[in-house]
């Protein structure tokens, strides 16, 4: 499936987090692609070059956005460059391999502070031009939003927080026009895995497991992902609010 051009506005706006690599990067060039201006926004500056270095639509803003007063910085700088903030796509957000018995409360607090209480801040800080706007937020969970996933149980509950700020939200701002989805991805191919601190060897069989278990019998590629995001993103879907959208090649079909 190909990204289509969004509907009747060439000129808006979106926002994209963790747009140096894999998902995050793949819907910041299809939204450009689109004729959508992209902010995209990550904490590698080398990766988020090269991702605006593929399409001139596209504007890098390094950033660490569970630092204090960045999330409004990042609105800001959207809002300031082109006048408007029409898409936030909150996609950046972090795997951690850790069971109870290894539980460390760094690394929780870490990976809350990235997966959650950064898209809720960004989300924040939005608010008054995606109302301006009747805008839309894009959230990015994982198919362990909603299925149990032993030895990574903290990542899983992040996502699980995501689903249910999708859901909230949706309903505390549809009086404002604004709509509020996720789309919750399987396994796909990025460098969340070795992102994590895993041996190259145990992610390539991580990797093969996982595929093992996808009906498709395969590992999703970013490009499927995105341009689900692109769709939700496009004015035309104005009729779709509260919704996640699993992309995982069916393995949520399975026990």
């Amino acid at each position: 499936m190909t990204a289509q051009p969004i509907t009747h506005e060439r000129e808006r706006v979106a926002i994209v987090t963790g747009a140096g690599s894999g998902i995050g990067r793949a819907t910041a060039l299809a939204l450009a692609r689109a004729g959508t201006h992209v902010l995209g926004v990550g904490r590698r500056a080398e990766a988020l070059e090269q991702t605006a270095a593929a399409n001139p639509g596209i504007v890098a803003l390094p950033a660490d956005i569970t630092a204090d007063g960045i999330p409004r910085a990042v609105v800001e700088a959207a809002v300031d460059r082109w006048g408007r903030l029409d898409v936030l796509v909150n996609n950046a957000g972090a795997t951690a391999v850790m069971s109870l018995a290894d539980t460390d409360a760094e690394r929780v607090t870490g990976l809350l502070a990235l997966n959650v209480v950064a898209p809720s801040l960004l989300a924040q800080a939005a608010l008054p031009h995606l109302r301006a706007g009747r805008g839309t937020i894009i959230n990015v969970s994982s198919t362990y939003g909603h299925r149990p996933l032993p030895g990574a149980a903290h990542y899983a509950a992040s996502k699980a927080a995501v689903e249910q700020l999708t859901r909230s939200w949706a309903l505390e701002l549809a009086s404002d026009g604004i709509r509020v989805n996720a789309v919750a991805p399987g396994p796909t191919e990025s460098e969340a895995l070795s992102a994590a601190g895993l041996p190259e060897a145990t992610v390539e069989q991580i990797k093969q497991d996982e595929a093992g278990r996808i009906p498709l019998g395969r590992r999703g590629r970013p490009e499927e992902v995105a341009a689900w995001i692109v769709h939700l993103a496009d004015p035309a879907a104005t009729w779709i609010t509260g919704q996640i959208l699993t992309v995982d090649g069916g393995l949520d079909l399975t026990g």
